[in-house]
């Protein structure tokens, strides 16, 4: 995706999966973190990791804070709602889906216990009988 692309808004910048990936050391980060200790934890070369920050900065995901010659990263977590609440309005299809598989699997289940009780009746049967 092209740099200019990617930072029209959110939803854009996310769809890079390696700016998911470094949202998600820094929501896990619970705070502050300077570029080393991202690169240390992601396993990228530092020029790929303030790439991605420079992207997510750009349209806010990321604020950053210059202490000394470390610059501090941190997620702006409110920057994300807007994606939050977009996939929030198919959270009844996904439950209505999960629901159906739920009911699928369990109707599954009693067809292979009730084999299962036939098949145990059936050499229990056979057993009696000898």
């Amino acid at each position: 995706m092209a740099p200019a692309t990617a930072t029209i808004d959110a939803f854009t910048a996310i769809a890079e999966p390696r700016r998911r990936d470094l949202i998600g050391v820094l929501a896990e980060a619970d705070g502050e973190r300077d570029v080393t200790w991202i690169v240390g934890e992601l396993g990228w070369p530092q020029p790929q990791v303030s790439k991605h920050l420079g992207v997510l900065r750009r349209v806010g995901l990321v604020s950053v804070e210059r202490r000394g010659r470390q610059r501090m990263y941190s997620l702006n977590a409110e920057r994300l709602r807007p994606v939050y609440e977009w996939v929030k309005a198919y959270e009844r299809f996904w439950d209505d889906h999960l629901q159906r598989v739920k009911r699928r699997a369990e109707r599954l289940e009693q067809s292979r216990q009730a084999a299962v009780d036939r098949n145990e009746s059936a050499c229990k049967e056979r057993e009696d009988d000898r």
